[in-house]
């Protein structure tokens, strides 16, 4: 296995990229915990024990394993929290020099959060990378990287039914984890570079159309035709990419 593949951030998503791709990469991993670290190494990955706080960190090094890693995912948020305009300047410039002078292939995870929450459907053409804050600060530094604007993470234990849910007519922007993993993948094959991609499930329909398909419960109700949702067009068309999960009503059962 010639391959090294880095994860910075190795929560929910990170692991199920990792699990996916271990067969053919090395999993370099970070953690913010040295239980983690342990359970990380257990599994054959190699762990790397770094937190990015809030404020400037002197003491963080870039990471010695870069220079030999193939490709690195960032999965690590660093737009701040809905509603809290919290100065991320400090946070991301841990990152970046935790990440030195990284030549390689490069994805950093973003949200189709950036898009307005206006009725409409948003393509990337819509927002280039260039004009949102919590994306361009990466490309500055590092213009190789891939933007992957994920929608609402699902999948697994991850089901809308699971929740409480408010505002049940509201059309949804959702992806299964297994799409995701399949469009890393691709696009780690064929050495993507400074792509910028919705990472979206195809069809919306309301969170109650969702939560009464996955309780085996009939719906009755008209689709809204209005409503903010975000097209994954560009990377079914660049990618030629075809969806395992292209409707968030049946996540919950196996493909």
């Amino acid at each position: 296995m010639d391959k090294k593949l880095g994860i910075i951030g190795f929560g929910w998503l990170g692991n199920h990229i990792a699990e996916r791709l271990s067969n053919r990469y090395g999993i370099f991993a970070t953690t913010t915990t040295p239980s983690k670290a342990e359970h990380l190494n257990a599994k054959g990955y190699h762990s790397t024990l770094v937190s990015f706080p809030d404020e400037l960190d002197p003491g963080i090094k870039p990471w010695e394993v870069a220079e030999d890693l193939d490709a690195i995912i960032v999965s690590v948020p660093f737009s701040g929290l809905r509603g809290k305009q919290i100065s991320m300047t400090e946070k991301r410039w841990n990152l970046l020099h935790f990440l030195g002078d990284y030549k390689g292939q490069l994805f950093y995870t973003s949200s189709t959060g950036v898009y307005p929450q206006a009725e409409k459907e948003y393509t990337e053409d819509d927002l280039p990378a260039d004009e949102v804050e919590s994306e361009r600060f990466i490309l500055e530094q590092f213009p190789q990287t891939n933007i992957l604007r994920l929608a609402g993470l699902m999948g697994g234990e991850r089901l809308l039914r699971n929740y409480n849910i408010s505002d049940l007519d509201v059309l949804v922007n959702h992806i299964h984890y297994a799409d995701i993993c399949s469009v890393v993948e691709k696009m780690l094959d064929i050495q993507s570079q400074s792509k910028v991609y919705n990472i979206v499930a195809p069809v919306h329909p309301s969170k109650e159309e969702v939560i009464n398909a996955q309780k085996g419960l009939p719906y009755s109700g008209e689709r809204s035709t209005t409503g903010r949702t975000i097209s994954p067009a560009k990377v079914i068309s660049e990618l030629d990419f075809e969806f395992q999960y292209p409707d968030p009503r049946y996540f919950h059962i196996e493909s």
